[in-house]
């Protein structure tokens, strides 16, 4: 047991400095952990023999879960939405053209019996979330016209549809299902799984509104708890349950939930582990010695599916949208097959039905050659396209995105004899490039205004540049867009309730914001409440 810590330990190291070396040398991180799994594996050179898929099956399983929950918790909704109707008919309408496409070409061109043509299609059919996002951050690529939230949204959101078609072709390969039974595993698949998400994300938020737990490690404690349970209730009822993780991370991702900055970092690491262990897994479980066998096969399909199959239906769906011809290239090019689709050929491997072909090695050859041709190749082929756009930051289309900001919390403590003692707010002089947003009155918070009285203990909290973190205030960011009431308006003129705008981001400057500081049109305003 010693030795498979120490050696689990150090594989970790492993996949953590090879992040640094995949950067400069312009390989995808994920690619690097499988060969790193490979080389650890049955044919590598340390020939540590694994074969079991239904241990694999199940460990990748749990890490897709969280790949998934995080896929939509880190989504910034609001970046998203423009395009958020392309994005679902990719993933949804989009994966099943794939799949069909692909299981066509399988039995016509190269005489794969049509439904184990359509299994090879339907496994291959989604684009993968940890592939995409990787190299989205990890370039840095500030796409033109929405188009990485837009890959965001399809990425994340199309596993469950792949997972879904995989299941149907596993149904009827196995014979025995009448009519009404496929018909119900298609309306428990979607139904259950969109119901439960959307449901227990409401209930989470409300419990989150109404009650405060005694420290900040104790929100990731559950929310880690309601990830595993958005994927399981679904699925003890023969619903979706990778839809349903989904949804309930996007929506809790982007909704006003206590120590949110702390809950974005603790997946984002949960994530990064769980990336590490599914890829080096599955780099792990294969044999490289049997790569030759399908590879001209595995080749063909890969081919079909990056030149044809992606683009006639990027261009089908995208074109009544009136896309520019740079985003349907690019979207094209950056339908990445990733850890997913090998996930589903395990699950085609452990069922009992008999197949013609090694399914799993072929799939695997897929995703190396995808993630080797189209990952290493994303940013140039941006570049050729002129998609690329500077003056856009990719990672403000992340929820997990808060630029560094120079803006810090002032705790004034008042004496019973101090000045301000019985002054009203507004005639006292607070402070140059300061804001008052909170008065703590014994256990009462108060958001004062202008005619609110000072009185002494009380204690003032002051906004200033440079970050730091109060008990009771949270921060987040909204920007100005000129379809939004905000636009054009004054800031005494719009807000409302226990919120307060800190500070704006207009361009390049930072501006401490006044009642009759006027919004325009991109600012980005950070804003606290008191929770």
């Amino acid at each position: 047991m010693v030795l498979n810590l120490l050696l689990t330990a150090v594989v970790i190291i492993i996949c953590v400095v090879s992040n640094k070396v995949s950067n400069k040398i312009g390989m995808p991180v994920l690619l690097a952990f499988i060969l790193l799994g490979m080389f650890f594996g049955s044919d590598g050179p340390v020939q540590i023999y694994f074969d079991d898929y239904v241990f694999a099956e199940q460990a990748c399983s749990i890490a897709l879960i969280f790949i998934m929950f995080y896929g939509g918790f880190g989504t910034k909704w609001d970046e998203a939405k423009p395009v958020a109707n392309k994005a679902i008919l990719l993933s949804s309408l989009g994966t099943i053209m794939t799949a069909v496409l692909v299981g066509i070409f399988c039995n016509v061109v190269l005489r794969i019996s049509l439904l184990e043509g359509l299994l090879i299609g339907a496994v291959v059919s989604s684009t993968d979330a940890a592939s995409v996002f990787s190299i989205l951050r990890s370039k840095r690529l500030n796409l033109r016209y929405n188009t990485a939230s837009l890959l965001e949204i399809e990425s994340g959101s199309n596993d469950p549809f792949a997972y879904m078609l995989t299941i149907i072709v596993l149904s009827l390969m196995g014979g025995g299902s009448s009519f009404s039974e496929f018909a119900y595993l298609i309306f428990s698949q979607i139904v259950y799984g969109a119901v439960f998400g959307i449901v227990l994300a409401v209930v989470t938020v409300h419990f989150f509104k109404k009650i405060k737990l005694t420290s900040s490690g104790f929100y990731s404690i559950f929310v880690l708890a309601i990830a595993l349970i958005s994927y399981a209730g679904p699925s003890l009822v023969n619903g979706n349950g990778y839809l349903s993780a989904y949804i309930t991370g996007i929506i809790l991702g982007n909704s006003k939930i206590h120590d949110k900055a702390e809950l974005v970092h603790f997946f984002d690491g949960i994530t990064g582990l769980m990336q590490i262990l599914l890829f080096f897994l599955l780099g792990l479980l294969s044999f490289p010695s049997q790569l030759p066998k399908v590879a001209l096969l595995a080749l063909a399909i890969s081919l079909f599916l990056t030149f044809v199959a992606r683009p006639l239906v990027v261009f089908s769906i995208l074109s009544p949208f009136h896309s520019t011809r740079g985003q349907k290239l690019l979207v094209s090019w950056a339908g990445m097959r990733g850890a997913a689709s090998i996930v589903f050929a395990i699950m085609a491997v452990i069922n009992p039905i008999t197949m013609n072909h090694d399914i799993f090695h072929i799939v695997f050859f897929i995703v190396l050659f995808s993630i080797l041709i189209q990952g290493t190749l994303l940013p140039y082929v941006a570049k050729k396209l002129d998609m690329t756009d500077n003056s856009i930051d990719v990672m403000s289309t992340f929820n997990d995105y808060m630029d560094e900001l120079p803006v810090q919390f002032l705790q004034l403590s008042i004496p019973t004899d101090y000045p301000w003692v019985h002054q009203k707010v507004r005639d006292i002089l607070l402070p140059p490039d300061s804001f008052l947003l909170l008065i703590v009155r014994g256990k009462e918070n108060i958001i004062p205004n202008g005619e609110t009285e000072i009185l002494g203990e009380d204690i003032l909290i002051l906004s200033g540049k440079s970050p730091n973190k109060i008990n009771g205030l949270s921060l987040y960011e909204m920007k100005i867009k000129k379809e939004t009431r905000w636009h054009d308006k004054k800031i005494a003129d719009i807000i409302l309730g226990d919120e307060r705008i800190v500070l704006i981001k207009r361009g390049e400057s930072v501006v401490i914001p006044k009642g009759n500081t006027v919004l325009q049109e991109n600012d980005i305003l950070v804003f606290t409440e008191v929770v």
